[in-house]
């Protein structure tokens, strides 16, 4: 059996067709290119999702079923993306659509807690009953798993860990407010701050990082901050959730230890009253979204499938 799987972002879509034991048989990116309108993004998701299904004939392998998961707010009932910045989609039923697109069963959900799925059944969260994962990159969100579930709560929003205010009087948000998380701690935060500081327009978190590296002031400056901005919002989400791992993913985890070493401590530092709990790195990478997709869609050609006699 197979499925094939679909992540949508703002900058690319990532998609696979994969067996049944989670296997990635195929793998394919095409560019979003979402400054072309909502319509013609949903025109090159149902194409995608087209030419996947044309990859899994093609290895005689027709998948059952296809999972989708976008990022924003979404309503995992209907299938419908309530609002996604990213990709200018506002209440867009994305999963009917592409069900009768396709002729296929088709789960859906969010990314971010897709990619706790993944990293809970396949990386960095297995043998936990309660973890945050949390990817770190253009934006902070968080996942919350308990026993092999992610939380989505009342309206889908459950997890957005990068608008917690941290810093009450700092930058502008995208979202309206000032000084949240991702203001301070994300990837694009980090390069944004540096490039103004060192007048560095093609600045990245990558430059960040080499500066930390080689003992640069203002980069060391920055990363620190960072840290203790990202320890700030770990640590309220610890006081209220009290999970046993938090799973740190996203591009800005590709520096390691030069992150997690220092996150640990100030972590540690503000938990007085309790143990930290288990900080490691995710291990499916950018991968996570498009294999939690993926499991959703198994998850879903398995429930389908009728038992003997016809009984369900």
């Amino acid at each position: 059996m197979t499925v094939i799987a679909l992540d949508v972002g703002g900058t690319e879509i990532k998609g696979a067709v994969v067996a049944d034991d989670g296997t990635p048989l195929r793998s394919e990116r095409w560019l979003t290119r979402a400054e072309r309108g909502p319509g013609a993004v949903i025109d090159t998701v149902l194409g995608c999702a087209t030419d996947l299904v044309d990859l899994a004939r093609q290895s005689d392998t027709p998948p059952r079923a296809a999972g989708i998961v976008v990022p924003g707010v979404v309503d995992e009932r209907t299938g419908t993306v309530l609002r996604a910045v990213n990709l200018a989609w506002q209440d867009v039923p994305i999963r009917p659509w592409l069900a009768e697109h396709l002729g296929l069963p088709v789960a859906f959900g969010h990314d971010v807690r897709a990619g706790g799925l993944a990293e809970a059944r396949l990386g960095a969260g297995r043998g936990s009953d309660s973890f945050l994962f949390v990817p770190v990159g253009t934006g902070i969100a968080a996942a919350v798993l308990h026993e092999g579930r992610a939380l989505t709560g009342a309206i889908g929003a459950a997890g957005e860990l990068g608008h917690l205010v941290v810093r009450p009087d700092g930058d502008r948000c995208a979202c309206g407010n000032r000084g949240c998380l991702e203001t301070v701690a994300s990837a694009a935060a980090l390069a944004r701050r540096y490039a103004r500081l060192t007048g560095r327009p093609d600045a990245t978190a990558e430059s960040v990082h080499r500066g930390l590296c080689d003992g640069e002031e203002t980069a060391v400056r920055i990363w620190a901050e960072a840290v203790h901005a990202l320890a700030d919002g770990l640590a309220a989400a610890t006081t209220l959730l009290d999970p046993e791992r938090i799973v740190l993913g996203g591009g800005l985890a590709r520096a390691g230890e030069d992150l997690l070493g220092p996150l640990r401590r100030a972590l540690a530092d503000r938990l007085t009253f309790r143990p930290a709990p288990r900080l490691v790195r995710a291990e499916l990478g950018h991968r996570a979204g498009c294999l939690g997709a993926a499991l959703l869609a198994l998850d879903l050609a398995v429930d389908s499938v009728p038992a003997p006699g016809g009984a369900r």
